[in-house]
């Protein structure tokens, strides 16, 4: 199955329901798939265990398929029923050491870090990745922290080895300076799935990383 990190691949998409104009989430993967996306986390707050576990296994066989990376937000349990490659918690839900005891050595367990502190100790904990942000003011979680701005990603880019994933707010007219302050890659949520044409989104989405 595919290993791939942030950094091995530029941009990093998010399922949201509530922001997918009505269309069930199958479809959003399976437009995002198309679109070249490589990395894609199942992040949804409001189901049912067992409505998220049907969704769950047929984004695994999609993303199985595309040759994609399948990341499940939060719940460890969803993510070792349906053999996703990973799984992405916040500093407040179940520690990496406990993650990590579950679904053993080969699974990528990504970690949500908002400080320097938080982001060495995700290195100790041996997280394979780690989110930094929100970078600016977002909408998209109910208990986000406050933007953490350029300061923390910059500091990240200059003194991290861990791939890292900018996240928080990120659209169309600010990843170019995202980029610039040293994102290899950029985790979008609204910006794509709320798109009406999402496979064309993402190449606007690209091309404005890329300054053009």
């Amino acid at each position: 199955m595919p290993r791939i990190l942030p950094g091995e691949t530029d941009l990093y998409a998010l399922t949201d329901s509530n922001l997918s104009l009505g269309r069930p989430v199958e479809d959003v993967a399976a437009a995002l798939l198309h679109a070249g996306v490589r990395i894609l986390q199942y992040r949804e707050k409001k189901l049912k265990g067992g409505e998220m576990l049907r969704q769950c296994g047929e984004l695994r066989r999609m993303t199985r398929e595309a040759g994609a990376c399948f990341i499940v937000n939060d719940h460890v349990d969803i993510a070792m029923l349906v053999d996703a490659d990973g799984v992405h918690v916040g500093q407040e839900d179940l520690p990496v050491e406990a993650v990590r005891s579950l679904v053993g050595p080969d699974k990528i367990i990504g970690l949500s870090t908002h400080t320097p502190e938080q982001a060495r100790a995700a290195v100790a904990a041996g997280a394979d990745y780690i989110g930094v942000g929100p970078i600016f003011a977002t909408r998209t979680k109910e208990d986000v922290c406050a933007p953490v701005g350029y300061a923390y990603l910059d500091w990240v880019a200059a003194n991290m080895d861990l791939p890292f994933v900018a996240i928080g707010g990120i659209k169309r007219h600010n990843i170019a300076e995202v980029v610039r302050h040293g994102a290899r890659c950029c985790a979008l949520v609204s910006e794509l799935v709320g798109a009406e044409d999402i496979r064309a989104r993402v190449a606007e989405v690209r091309a404005a990383a890329r300054g053009e």
